[in-house]
């Protein structure tokens, strides 16, 4: 992760050129740093364990039968999470990892390529930022602390949000990067989170990181997120178990 920061990611940062920059459609950029690092985590994942499946962002884009692999043992990827960040020339951003198995990730790991924050965690093992043992914390506020993302979702399932659900939070910015905002539940800035688009390089690192700190992260009826349901939307993520029946049986009335 740190060599394909160094040597795809931060080169390309604010330096990115003329044609550097696609649209994969719906507002959704991908830049030349997305691939080149998509390959070196590739080449690198294949030299740890090559009877791991791999599962990148941009490969499952350009070939979408590859998210058919979620469902064995599999990397999966997103060499550049926070790209509209990346290519607008702000944080943050980050490169995700996880390890799936049964359709469950089995390990997660979050780099921030400016900071070098890394989160890590192993399902049963607990999390970790840059090696120390965390326990996942609320802010304490009343009321909670909320960053909620609208953009994925239909516009009447966004207003019902506004109605029902937002006027009972302190609302916050969302950051446009996964590997920032599970962050940001276990670590006392943020108290829940609701995702509309739940793809797997976005969320299996992070989810299980947050849940192996203590907080909750689930489908709105409760069942676990897996990485092989790439078609299904919402997601609550919540720092503690209790802000988050809070906020799932709110969700329920949308």
């Amino acid at each position: 992760m740190r060599r394909a920061t160094e040597e795809a990611i931060l080169p390309r940062f604010r330096n990115l050129e003329e044609g550097q920059v696609e649209d994969k459609g719906g507002n959704d950029p991908v830049t030349i740093a997305d691939k080149e690092s998509e390959a070196l985590l590739r080449e690198g994942l294949a030299a740890i364990d090559d009877s791991l499946a791999f599962v990148g962002e941009e490969s499952a884009h350009a070939d979408p039968s590859i998210l058919e692999r979620l469902d064995q043992p599999c990397w999966i990827v997103d060499p550049v999470d926070g790209t509209r960040n990346f290519a607008h020339g702000k944080p943050p951003f980050a490169v995700i990892i996880a390890r799936a198995d049964g359709g469950l990730a089995q390990s997660g790991w979050l780099y921030d390529c400016l900071t070098g924050r890394f989160c890590a965690a192993h399902r049963g093992k607990g999390a970790f930022v840059d090696g120390e043992r965390v326990s996942a914390r609320g802010t304490g506020q009343t009321p909670p602390v909320a960053a909620i993302s609208l953009i994925f979702m239909e516009e009447e399932r966004r207003q019902a949000t506004r109605r029902h659900i937002s006027p009972n939070y302190e609302l916050v910015d969302i950051p446009f990067c996964a590997a920032e905002q599970y962050p940001r539940l276990g670590l006392g800035q943020n108290d829940v989170s609701i995702f509309e688009r739940t793809l797997a390089w976005d969320h299996a690192a992070g989810a299980l990181w947050l849940e192996e700190a203590g907080g909750r992260v689930a489908r709105p009826d409760g069942s676990p997120y897996r990485v092989d349901e790439w078609d299904r939307k919402g997601l609550l993520g919540a720092s503690t178990p209790q802000l988050w029946d809070k906020l799932a049986l709110q969700y329920g009335r949308l």
